[in-house]
């Protein structure tokens, strides 16, 4: 990946886990300063690497983080609206049916390989949706979780009503857009917003870096396949059953599928060919 630009709050880092076999990214949201509050630059580098991301064969999961003592605190209100005209143009759909806002959260949940959020301090709006975009979200138990456009009379729109409702029951959804209501990363926990809960930041990132570690034992193509089945659950039936048929037929013939169905029988360590580009 080229190097981001020297103005860029969205920086990468890529490390190797498992004695080099898996390669992971690291992006931080590097605004410290603004607890990493969102500019509509930030949200273009966020779809941007993201995209360019899913283009290495290469790599088995991301960590997305922010720097300093908050996640994200959501969108910056006096930044994006210092030029409202690109706020008008950021609400046009692409082909693929999603907007600037939108595009920055979801292009997470396209990528074709498992995305692990650590989250402490603020997680306000913006900042929330975006840690909705990754698979899995690690807390520290004093984080502030909030879906903070209620305080300015809005809705959630970077794809947080459809990733809030894949997490959480429909009532405590609705419960928290309508009321804005801020909870502990242990509640955020209790209720499926967050997934796990670690002691502190430092923890978190190391628990993410295990979980990742676990999931690059298992075939690339396979975390590819269950991530695009996950995402079309609120297709029909009918629909579903189809897509399962084919996908798992294409498993069936993949290189990667008999890699590990080898190593298993050996109880080896197995060591996988590059990712299929069909499964992004």
């Amino acid at each position: 990946m080229s190097a981001e630009p020297a103005t860029s709050h969205v920086t990468v880092r890529f490390e190797h886990l498992l004695d080099d076999a898996a390669k992971i990214a690291v992006v931080s949201l590097s605004r410290a300063e603004k607890l990493n509050g969102l500019t509509l630059d930030m949200l273009k580098q966020l779809s941007e690497v993201a995209r360019e991301l899913g283009r290495d064969l290469d790599l088995r999961g991301v960590i997305l983080r922010g720097e300093g003592p908050s996640f994200c605190a959501g969108l910056d209100f006096a930044s994006a609206f210092a030029k409202p005209s690109r706020i008008v143009t950021g609400f046009i759909p692409d082909v693929h049916g999603t907007n600037l806002f939108q595009r920055a959260c979801w292009d997470w949940r396209r990528l074709p390989v498992p995305v692990i959020a650590v989250v402490q301090g603020h997680c306000y709006g913006g900042g929330l949706q975006l840690a909705l975009g990754a698979d899995f979200r690690i807390t520290t138990p004093d984080a502030k979780w909030s879906i903070l456009e209620t305080k300015w009379g809005l809705i959630p729109d970077m794809s947080g009503m459809r990733t809030i409702c894949d997490e959480v029951a429909p009532d405590a959804a609705k419960w928290l857009t309508m009321s804005g209501e801020e909870l502990d990363g242990t509640a955020a926990e209790s209720i499926g917003l967050a997934t796990w809960v670690a002691v502190d930041a430092d923890a978190a990132l190391a628990e993410a870096k295990r979980r990742l570690e676990q999931l690059a034992l298992r075939s690339p193509d396979q975390l590819a396949a269950t991530k695009a089945l996950f995402r079309d659950t609120n297709a029909s039936p009918r629909t579903t059953f189809r897509r399962e048929r084919a996908r798992q037929l294409v498993l069936l013939a993949r290189k990667n599928t008999a890699i590990i169905r080898k190593a298993a029988m050996k109880k080896a360590t197995p060591v996988f060919a590059r990712r299929g580009t069909w499964l992004r």
